[in-house]
C-alpha cells in the first residue's frame, strides 16, 4: 500500500515551470515596469549628426614591411662586416669601394646628386605615409554608439545613389561617382522634361545622401541630358 504524498512531485524528465519573481512597487499590487532612461529614449534620427568623425587610418603594412626588410638586410650586412674586421679579415669590398667613392667624389657629382635625390624622395614618401590617414575609399559614418565606428565604401555609396536615381520616372541610365566631398551624378532621361527630372533627382538624391548616415555628407552635382543619337 503506497503512502500518500503531501505534494505532487514532477515525474522524472518532465519540464517544471520555475517561479517568476516580480518586484512590487511601494503601493503594492503591480510589478515595477520602470526601465533605464536609455531604453525610453528614441534612437537618434538621421539629422542628429553630432561631431564629424575623422577618417580611418591605414595600417600601412606593405610600406612598413618593405622598410623593415631593407633595414634588416643593411643591418645584417654591416654587422657581418664588423665581425669580419674584428676577426682579422679585410672588410667587404663594396663597403671599402663605397667609402673611397664618397671620399673622392665632389658634392656636385652627378651620381652623388642622383643618390641624394633618391634618398630625399624616399624619406619624403615615408613622411607622407606617416602623416596621412589613407583609406580614401572608406567614408566615415556617424557614430551611434561610443565604442563602435563604421565606414561606408565609396562604391557601395555610389551603388545606393544609383539605385535611387533609377527609381525616378524618366531616367534611362545613371552614373554616379562618390568622392570625399562631392557626389557626381550623370543621368540620361528619354522622356519627361529635363527640368522636372533634374528637380526630382535633386530631391530624391538629397534624401538618399542623408540616409547613408555619413559623418560628412558629400555635396550633390546632378546633370541630366538626353540620350545621344544612334548611328
Amino acid at each position: 500500500m503506497s503512502e500518500p504524498r503531501d505534494e505532487e512531485q514532477p515525474a522524472e524528465g518532465a519540464t517544471q515551470r520555475l517561479p517568476v519573481l516580480q518586484q512590487e512597487t511601494d503601493n503594492g499590487g503591480g510589478a515595477d515596469r520602470s526601465e533605464s532612461p536609455a531604453a525610453d529614449e528614441p534612437p537618434p534620427g538621421p539629422e542628429d549628426e553630432g561631431e564629424p568623425e575623422g577618417r580611418f587610418w591605414s595600417a600601412r603594412r606593405v610600406p612598413a614591411g618593405i622598410v623593415a626588410l631593407l633595414l634588416l638586410g643593411l643591418t645584417g650586412l654591416f654587422l657581418y662586416d664588423i665581425v669580419s674586421v674584428r676577426a682579422g679579415r679585410p672588410g667587404m669590398y663594396w663597403r671599402r669601394e663605397l667609402a673611397e667613392q664618397l671620399a673622392e667624389r665632389p658634392l656636385d657629382d652627378t651620381w652623388v646628386l642622383v643618390g641624394a635625390g633618391v634618398a630625399a624622395l624616399l624619406g619624403l614618401w615615408l613622411l607622407i605615409l606617416a602623416a596621412t590617414p589613407g583609406l580614401r575609399d572608406v567614408l566615415p559614418m556617424r557614430r551611434r554608439h561610443a565604442g563602435v565606428r563604421a565606414g561606408l565604401h565609396r562604391d557601395a555609396a555610389a551603388s545606393a545613389l544609383r539605385d535611387r536615381a533609377m527609381e525616378v520616372a524618366g531616367v534611362q541610365a545613371a552614373r554616379v561617382r562618390v568622392r570625399r566631398r562631392r557626389a557626381d551624378v550623370r543621368a540620361v532621361s528619354h522622356f519627361r522634361e529635363l527640368d522636372d527630372v533634374q528637380t526630382e533627382l535633386d530631391d530624391v538624391l538629397s534624401d538618399a545622401v542623408r540616409g547613408l548616415g555619413l559623418s560628412r555628407p558629400p555635396s550633390l552635382s546632378v546633370r541630366v541630358r538626353r540620350p545621344g543619337r544612334k548611328g
